[in-house]
């Protein structure tokens, strides 16, 4: 029996001893399955021809990404606070030196996923460091692979210590999550996987439905979003994807881009 991957989203399924037919995750509209077709590969397969590199963002925080490119390519960020390490969002590989990486650095008390585009194999981590996994219930028919890590959330905000808290901010999905953290320097830090997407000139962001398909969110989604993440304050913004970093003003960034997107689709 084989927990096979997706080759385009990185989610893993049950054993068995063939891949899936399909891939849910890639057969819904905000993903796609590739004009090739459906591919899998195994955890194993991916460990032996990518690794994961490691980079600090800031004090506290670091990203972690495989090379070379692997599924969406996404990042997961290591939040380290006094409470515990926090991993925010997932990637499929975790490889021998991820894991003695992350043991050496007091392990994880936590794991918490923006949206299911991310999952991929957050049960391999959650066993490997003993960490609950925090999802929110509006996405648990998104879950591909079962484990006894998960806990389900349905409130509009979890606190998971005195400096971090999940925010519901729906939008790309409906349980769509982003985690406010009080950075080391006091300063309000928004890690946001594409729930809200830092755009190339990382001075606004972007709220969509599907990204890879370019199809938008209503406009009464994106002032739910907007509204959602208001009464947080935050500096920074620290998107799914290498050099998706907003350095200052996120706050204003995020408020000013969403009535610049509602203006928009209103016109």
């Amino acid at each position: 029996m084989t927990i096979f991957l997706c080759g385009a989203c990185g989610t893993s399924f049950e054993e068995a001893e063939e891949p899936p037919e399909t891939c849910p995750i890639c057969a819904d509209e905000r993903q796609y399955v590739p004009p090739s077709g459906q591919a899998w590969t195994t955890r194993e397969k991916l460990a032996r021809t990518h690794r994961n590199a490691w980079v600090q963002l800031e004090p506290g925080l670091m990203a972690i990404q495989t090379v070379p490119a692997f599924a969406i390519n996404q990042r997961a960020l290591l939040l380290r606070t006094p409470a515990g390490n926090i991993l925010w969002d997932c990637i499929a590989l975790l490889d021998d030196a991820t894991k003695a990486i992350i043991q050496a650095l007091g392990g994880l008390s936590a794991i918490a996923i923006s949206h299911p585009h991310y999952y991929t194999t957050m049960q391999d981590w959650a066993t490997a460091f003993d960490a609950p996994i925090y999802l929110h219930a509006a996405d648990k028919q998104w879950i591909c692979r079962s484990s006894d890590h998960v806990r389900l959330w349905d409130e509009d905000a979890l606190v998971l210590s005195s400096s971090v808290t999940l925010v519901h901010g729906g939008g790309h999905f409906a349980g769509g999550t982003v985690l406010h953290w009080t950075g080391e320097d006091g300063e309000g830090v928004l890690l946001a996987g594409d729930i809200v997407q830092v755009t190339p000139g990382a001075d606004h962001v972007s709220f969509m439905w599907s990204y890879p398909n370019m199809l938008p969110l209503r406009a009464a989604e994106v002032a739910d979003v907007a509204e959602r993440l208001a009464p947080w304050p935050f500096e920074r913004i620290y998107g799914a994807f290498s050099h998706q970093n907003v350095r200052k003003d996120g706050q204003a960034i995020v408020a000013r881009s969403a009535r610049r997107y509602i203006d928009r689709l209103s016109q």
